[in-house]
Order: structure tokens, then sequence, then C-alpha cells
């Protein structure tokens, strides 16, 4: 069974027991998180498709830890004209494990 959810504007593909990094959730590791915005789901038999999202779906996944992606830096040069400004950014991630779907 795969599923397609809506989380901050973004759209993940999963299925059970997946595993997937997103954006920052201020949830405590270990515990449970309920996705309802669910695009569509597919199964052997079943495909579902939401208007825009399908009703009465969930996703309930787990959060297994809070992660700091690379470092990215930033560099703005000017030929000629003596200025430079360098900065860094890292992006915060939450690594969740896919647990149960239904519909």
């Amino acid at each position: 069974m795969y599923i397609i959810f809506q989380k901050n504007f973004k759209q993940y593909l999963v299925k059970v027991g997946s595993y997937l990094k997103v954006d920052r959730l201020k949830n405590k590791i270990n515990s449970l998180v309920e996705f309802n915005q669910i695009l569509s789901i597919y199964d052997k038999k079943i495909i579902k498709i939401g208007d825009p999202f399908v009703p009465h779906a969930k996703v309930i996944v787990k959060v297994i830890s809070h992660l700091q992606g690379k470092k990215i830096k930033i560099i703005k040069f000017r030929r000629r004209k003596h200025s430079k400004k360098k900065q860094g950014h890292r992006q915060k991630f939450t690594l969740i494990k896919i647990e149960k779907i239904s519909f």
C-alpha cells in the first residue's frame, strides 16, 4: 500500500515501515503524530484520489530523531569593490517512521 500525503506544502510518497526526513516537527522523540492531508491511496485493488484530500484517511508516524542537514555556505562577492558577505545555513529535519495507514 502506497500513499501520497502533504506536510508543509511538500508531498511525500510513502509506504508502511519506511523512513522519511521532513522539516522539523515540534513533537518529542518516540511520540506518535497523525497527518490527515492524504492526497491519494494506492493498494493492489483500490485507488483513491482526493479532491483535494481523501476523507477519513490518516497516517500515523513515529518521531525517531531530530537532525540537522549539511552546512551550506553562501558567499556574495563583488569584484573590485572590496565587498564580500559570507553566510551559512543548516536545515533542521525530523526523521520519522510510517507506522500505520488507515482509511
